[in-house]
């Protein structure tokens, strides 16, 4: 499930692509799958990076040889990276920042190791669905790994911009999946015996994998007003 729209990124034949927080590495190994570039994926978890590693070796055989084209997972904390200034052509941060209290250090670090006139996307929860989950469920952001800030956009978009960078693009993502966790906070303790819950995951796996395009016509709809992810998409200043 990717919430970053890769169409709004221009990445050049060669360029680096890094994928901050980057989980199983779907924004990863949609950009080496669907452009030619070096992309690396980095997460604190070794489970989830080597789950991403995993997933990327069963690509391997489909595409041909190419200088110009790999993919790579690593651990490391986004508040101390291990690249040298300025080396990333595009930094992709998606549903990460929710998850850090020194979050603007985790963007002066992107700043730091981001070239001039490099594209940063960063993703978070949108507001008022996520005050929803919030109010029904404690359990919900209240655990180890959780939530622990829910993000006003424009607030976001004026700290990175502190930063020098420049806005250029924003959109919404995931209006289907923002009933499922409704559903899931409010039943939270018994949520795996619902049926429910049941069934509406199978709705979104089944729009995941098919895209039928009911579904997709209702998401594009919703999105602008129940989006669960707002995504914001970056230029850095040429100067910095």
């Amino acid at each position: 499930m990717e919430t970053v729209d890769l169409d709004f990124v221009p990445i050049g034949r060669g360029e680096r692509v890094l994928d901050l927080g980057c989980g199983e590495g779907r924004h990863a190994i949609a950009a080496w799958l669907k452009t030619r570039a070096h992309c690396v994926g980095v997460d604190l978890s070794l489970r989830d990076v080597g789950a991403a590693a995993a997933k990327a070796d069963g690509f391997r055989s489909t595409l041909p040889a190419d200088p110009d084209r790999s993919v790579g997972f690593g651990c490391a904390d986004a508040l101390a990276l291990p690249f040298a200034d300025h080396c990333f052509d595009v930094v992709i941060c998606s549903e990460v920042l929710e998850h850090i209290g020194p979050y603007r250090a985790v963007l002066a670090e992107i700043r730091r190791v981001l070239k001039p006139g490099g594209l940063l996307v960063a993703s978070v929860p949108r507001y008022w669905p996520e005050r929803v989950c919030w109010a029904l469920s404690d359990a919900y952001h209240a655990n180890e790994g959780g939530h622990i800030r829910i993000f006003r956009a424009c607030e976001l978009k004026r700290d990175i911009e502190t930063l020098g960078f420049r806005r250029y693009h924003r959109h919404f993502a995931h209006a289907l999946h923002v009933p499922f966790w409704w559903l899931k906070c409010l039943l939270w303790e018994r949520q795996e015996q619902s049926r429910a819950i049941a069934w509406y995951h199978r709705l979104l796996v089944w729009d995941l994998m098919e895209r039928p395009w009911p579904t997709r016509w209702l998401e594009r709809l919703l999105n602008p007003v129940m989006g669960k992810s707002v995504v914001m998409y970056f230029e850095k200043a040429r100067s910095g």
